[in-house]
């Protein structure tokens, strides 16, 4: 029998969790780490995953162009994870967006994330998201690794 889930405190709804193109990579290629870990949590029904077409068109280019044999896997993962696939922003809702974020090209997914209220934005991405908190505090969101993510879900069970 699983322990208890990570839905039930106090009746709590699902986390519901974004993960951008590096965090879905990283749980598609790696058999261990956390977010193999979240995509288990996501299949096993304990988690909300979210994804926009934005990451699955970047995770589509980066497999067919690194990795190309494991692209029939990503899509199975995908349809495994149960993962709900968004609808970009606008190009319009993307310029319109006052949230900072050094690199445009991110910027879709941050408003993604905002769009769907997500609880979590989860991604490996240093650079643009993780090493400036003016991101975070901007957006309103929870950013952060899967590492970041596992912990925050531990702490929703305590």
């Amino acid at each position: 029998m699983r322990n208890a889930s990570i839905t039930t405190k106090n009746t709590m709804s699902k986390a519901r969790i974004f993960l951008d193109s590096s965090a879905l990579i990283a749980g598609v290629l790696s058999s261990t780490g956390a977010s193999r870990v979240l995509l288990v949590l996501a299949e096993m029904g304990d988690i909300d995953l979210l994804i926009s077409e934005h990451v699955i068109v970047e995770c589509e280019r980066s497999f067919a162009k690194k990795v190309p044999e494991a692209l029939p896997e990503l899509r199975q993962t995908i349809k495994d994870a149960g993962l709900k696939i968004l609808k970009d922003a606008s190009p319009k809702e993307v310029q319109a967006s006052p949230y900072v974020i050094s690199d445009p090209d991110d910027a879709p997914i941050l408003v993604a994330a905002i769009k769907a209220k997500v609880d979590f934005l989860v991604t490996h991405d240093r650079r643009h998201f993780l090493n400036d908190p003016k991101v975070a505090r901007k957006s309103g969101l929870q950013i952060g690794t899967p590492g970041d993510a596992l912990a925050w879900l531990k702490q929703r069970m305590l």
